[in-house]
């Protein structure tokens, strides 16, 4: 009979492996950054004369960060953690985890453009909200669902958004190509409400110290005139 010691062992070396397994998935590998500093947009919109309100879903990897880093943009009224970009009706998480929707974990942008151009917009999307050049993951997550893509709403948004990712291979910005995919908006589906604005609650969270955090600081030191402290 094998002595107690050697489940009770088992056990405990079981508990330490999975803790290190969970540790490694939440840091997972940093995606790369691109030059700073990074370019503006050469074709954009002038700001609008009066106040309005335009949107945008983006989608760059876990919709946390992505939502952290859009709402603390000045101009930007509400960022929003849902999918974009599938063919199901009404998803949730678990079946978007799947890969098997078609969507992607977006965030729905609606911000001010006398206060903000879209091009600016995307210029932190590209340099601070996640890295471009990742196909179907971001960090250590994998999947279709963490692809990178603009929903637009609008053919300027279109425009902008095609003529700036080609602005930006141009300049070798990343080593490597951008993938971001561009295309038009269809729906965009409310996230659960555990996921709105979850880096606020969870900030000693792994996953959010290694992943999110550093987006916020990036954004503070690279764009302080874009920068809104909640």
């Amino acid at each position: 009979m094998r002595s107690p010691l050697f489940g009770r062992g088992l056990a405990i070396a079981l508990i330490v492996a999975f803790g290190a397994w969970t540790a490694v998935r939440s840091i997972g590998a940093r995606p790369v950054e691109p030059k700073f500093p990074f370019p503006k947009p050469a074709a954009d919109s002038p700001l609008a004369p009066a106040q309005g309100e335009e949107k945008v879903v983006l989608a760059g990897g876990c919709f946390w960060g992505v939502q952290a880093v859009f709402g603390h943009l000045k101009g930007v009224s509400s960022a929003v953690s849902g999918y974009a970009g599938g063919h199901v009706e009404s998803p949730g998480y678990s079946s978007v985890g799947t890969g098997l929707t078609g969507h992607a974990e977006s965030v729905s942008v609606t911000f001010d453009p006398s206060q903000i151009s879209f091009g600016q917009i995307l210029m932190v999307y590209f340099s601070v909200a996640h890295d471009p050049t990742q196909l179907n993951r971001q960090g250590p997550d994998s999947g279709s669902q963490y692809r990178s893509a603009i929903f637009y709403t609008s053919e300027e948004q279109k425009r902008i958004a095609t003529a700036y990712v080609e602005q930006l291979n141009t300049a070798k910005s990343y080593p490597g190509k951008i993938v971001t995919q561009i295309a038009p908006f269809t729906a965009f589906y409310r996230a659960e409400e555990y996921h709105q604005d979850y880096l606020q609650s969870h900030m000693d969270q792994p996953y959010i110290v290694y992943n999110d955090l550093p987006k916020l600081e990036h954004l503070k030191k690279q764009f302080p005139e874009l920068y809104r402290q909640n």
